[in-house]
């Protein structure tokens, strides 16, 4: 409990910064709009690359509480579901999932918190800003009730190689259920899906490797642990964002569905596939040939 509670502190946390950070994009002006030579100067949301950070802010926070929600769905589901084999599935699943949501979720954190910092420029490192606050209470998170390196070791150890990545595999699986419903969702999911389904190709391989290596040399599976962790997390995030995705399109049919809100979760979802689903393939490489 403390363990997932300290990674729901890390969506808090980062939320609060994009928050702030939003904030102050919509009222600090700064320059003209890319292009223009003459005109008003504009509040710095206009910028593209202020409007990418917050997008990355954004999409990662969204992934980063459906993980974590699912992780208390599956929580309860282990304690309460009537049937004895779910409970049984749903406590390997939220065994496997509480480092994720611990380690991953504080290590986001940190970034989202940083990335707040830089869309404030000068007045987010002062403490007049209130942006550089966040960032040390986010720093925090990936260090008490176990490091990142700790859950990590729990998850490739504890977790997958002991039992041989039978969780681990049962879970991509369910990922790659998605990909017969994102291609029936029409074009304008083409990326997400090639993207997703790249990402779970990833993890797949990675997790193959460290269940083969873990048992002959435990040092090298260690060596890249946190990698992985963050690859489980980075994939599983684009996992949840892809079913949100696919719900909120089908939302939009209904007249009475808040039409706003489901636009932009379709686009933070687009968001996520496209800018961080690829750096799966990235993890993938440094855990299967980084150890040595």
């Amino acid at each position: 409990h403390a363990r997932l509670a300290v990674g729901v502190e890390g969506v808090a946390i980062a939320e609060r910064a994009y928050q702030h950070a939003l904030e102050y994009a919509k009222t600090r002006v700064q320059g003209r709009e890319i292009g223009q030579r003459s005109g008003d100067r504009v509040t710095i949301i206009h910028h593209p690359d202020v409007r990418r950070m917050l997008m990355s802010m954004k999409a990662q926070i969204e992934a980063m509480r459906a993980l974590a929600c699912l992780a208390a769905a599956t929580l309860d589901k282990s304690k309460h579901h009537p049937d004895p084999g779910e409970r049984r599935r749903s406590q390997a699943l939220i065994d496997l999932l509480t480092p994720i949501v611990k380690g991953w979720c504080t290590e986001q954190a940190v970034e989202i918190a940083s990335t707040g910092i830089q869309i404030h420029g000068g007045m987010g490192f002062v403490e007049e800003g209130g942006a550089a606050q966040y960032f040390r209470d986010a720093r925090i998170t990936t260090i008490y009730e176990g490091t990142t390196g700790i859950q990590a070791n729990d998850l490739t150890g504890r977790k997958v190689a002991f039992e041989k990545g039978a969780t681990a595999f049962a879970v991509i699986g369910d990922m790659r259920k998605l990909d017969a419903h994102l291609a029936k969702a029409g074009g304008e999911f083409a990326s997400t899906l090639n993207n997703f389904k790249a990402a779970v190709n990833a993890l797949h391989e990675a997790t193959q490797w460290l269940v083969e290596t873990y048992p002959r040399n435990a040092n090298a599976a260690a060596g890249v642990s946190v990698p992985y962790l963050k690859l489980f997390g980075t994939v599983a995030g684009g996992w949840m964002m892809a079913r949100a995705a696919l719900i909120a399109q089908a939302k939009l049919a209904e007249p009475e569905a808040d039409h706003d809100f489901m636009k932009a979760k379709l686009s933070t979802a687009r968001f996520y596939a496209e800018h961080e689903l690829p750096k799966a393939a990235v993890l993938a490489h440094e855990v299967t040939r980084g150890a040595e």
